[in-house]
């Protein structure tokens, strides 16, 4: 049977805030599985055609991440945070710094929960800014568009993974 992918929805509930809703042909736990382990996330990580060239992680509360995809151009584009919370199978929390300046001044606290309903997971991120400017440049750099590719390859990578 062919994956039901559901196409990833962005909404904006409020001033500081950036909501991404994806629902996923795959049960919780592989979700969860496949977006906090190094291996998998090598996979699917960003939009097409980029690559992750640097996939470090410390996946605990309290610990740190930093990952770095290189573009089909060749520039790259270093990301940086610090887990705040992990609750298998249930919930991440992280920071979330886009580590290139003066942007890399603004955080962002990011929320991910994992809902399982009929072997289906209901994978919900929100995005805190630390003022609307900062949400409204994020929404503005085509995040939108490269979060579509890259849980779209999320999805390819469960379906291999099921």
């Amino acid at each position: 049977m062919a994956a039901k992918t559901n196409a990833l929805k962005v909404t904006l509930p409020s001033d500081r805030e950036i909501k991404l809703t994806r629902e996923f042909d795959a049960p919780r736990h592989l979700v969860f599985e496949a977006m906090s382990k190094p291996e998998y996330i090598r996979k699917w990580w960003g939009p097409r055609g980029t690559e992750l060239t640097t996939c470090d992680m410390d996946f605990r509360s309290g610990g740190r991440w930093r990952f770095v995809s290189r573009g089909p151009d060749g520039i790259e584009h270093p990301f940086k945070g610090v887990y705040r919370e992990v609750s298998p199978p249930d919930r991440i929390v992280w920071t979330f710094t886009y580590d290139v300046p003066p942007i890399n001044e603004h955080e962002a606290v990011e929320t991910v929960t994992f809902e399982e309903r009929d072997g289906r997971t209901f994978l919900t991120v929100v995005s805190l800014h630390d003022s609307k400017e900062s949400r409204d440049a994020h929404v503005q750099s085509g995040m939108e568009k490269g979060a579509g590719e890259t849980y779209d390859r999320l999805e390819e990578l469960l379906a291999k993974m099921a």
